[in-house]
């Protein structure tokens, strides 16, 4: 049975993606290296079926040079992880971002400098308003 469609890329379309936003345009052979420095060895056909899906769903584009393909995002970092952030936000926690925060410092370790910088824009966030 197929996966169902989600509007937003899968694990490895995300790692591709941010291979590729990182630097691009990657021939497939740079993006199946840099997918193993990150733990995940793939076969040079299964790079290439997947970077071809991601053509299809539009989120590459790919262009011919010489013998190779190389590939390019055609989908923006920020966009995308807004669009992933508001499905969680809406289907995981209602709609409240309190849940998403409060789930956040009990799961994860957050650093000082971080609160720190969360603090501030929150305290803008706030003057913003009023």
């Amino acid at each position: 049975m197929a996966r169902p469609k989600t509007g937003y890329p899968t694990h490895l379309e995300l790692q591709i993606l941010k291979i590729l936003w990182a630097g691009s345009p990657q021939a497939v052979s740079d993006v199946r290296d840099a997918l193993a420095r990150h733990q995940r060895k793939l076969a040079h056909t299964s790079v290439i079926t997947t970077l071809n899906t991601m053509v299809r769903k539009k989120y590459l584009t790919r262009a011919r040079k010489g013998r190779a393909f190389l590939f390019t995002p055609c989908v923006d970092e920020v966009d995308v992880s807004r669009r992933m952030l508001s499905d969680m936000l809406t289907h995981v926690f209602d709609g409240s971002a309190k849940a998403l925060m409060l789930n956040l410092f009990d799961k994860h370790d957050v650093r000082s400098e971080e609160l720190k910088e969360l603090r501030r824009l929150i305290n803008q966030k706030i003057k913003d308003q009023t």
